[in-house]
């Protein structure tokens, strides 16, 4: 029997492919593996690296792409020997991802437009309070959390300080970004979480940038 065989049960992932496919919602398949560069690869990353490559390859009539995307925004815990462990890894399992490798850390400065883009929208500040102060007015999933007292500080003063975040004015945990949403929502994660933090430290890809 062949793959197309209607009487062959596909899983409901290569179902809803199929479907996808057949109804013209996508014209190719694109699937990826990110790891975080932190540690060596287990076995439980051997499925789903193998899973988003065969996918890939099932497909390969439409032009579908398998990527190799580092998520490699701590560098405190990441390491180039994670990253060519990982590379040499996928490739001695027979996963090519061709020219499709890419790095969270190439969009750093994206990333940074982004943040100051929501500042000037009002819709982020900058929180002089410590990380233990944060996460006393963080509230419980009973309690409603504590809105922080510089949240409504001028959109110019908050720019400032955003800037003066980046070029290393501030040491680790005495300021961070956090996006201006609900310290009442029953999501706690919704509650002004935080979006950027000050780490002084190397990164593998970027350096001190």
């Amino acid at each position: 029997m062949s793959e197309d065989d209607p009487s062959i049960k596909r899983d409901f992932i290569r179902e809803i492919i199929s479907q996808d496919l057949a109804s013209g919602k996508h014209d190719k398949i694109v699937t990826r593996f990110p790891p975080e560069p932190n540690g060596y690869l287990h076995l439980g990353h051997a499925k789903a690296i193998c899973l988003g490559w065969g996918i890939a390859q099932e497909n390969s009539a439409t032009g579908s792409e398998f990527h190799l995307r580092f998520d490699d925004t701590n560098p405190s815990k990441e390491e180039q020997e994670y990253v060519d462990s990982i590379q040499e890894d996928v490739k001695w399992l027979g996963c090519d991802w061709g020219k499709h490798i890419y790095f969270a850390s190439d969009y750093f400065e994206f990333f940074y437009d982004c943040a100051m883009h929501l500042i000037e929208q009002g819709k982020a500040f900058v929180d002089e309070q410590s990380p233990d102060e944060i996460r006393a007015a963080h509230g419980t999933v009973a309690e409603v959390g504590r809105e922080s007292p510089y949240r409504d500080r001028p959109v110019e003063e908050n720019v400032t300080l955003f800037k003066k975040m980046r070029s290393g004015d501030f040491g680790n945990g005495e300021a961070v970004l956090r996006a201006k949403i609900d310290m009442a929502s029953p999501n706690m994660h919704m509650r002004d979480p935080i979006i950027y933090r000050v780490l002084h430290e190397d990164h593998h890809n970027t350096g001190d940038k």
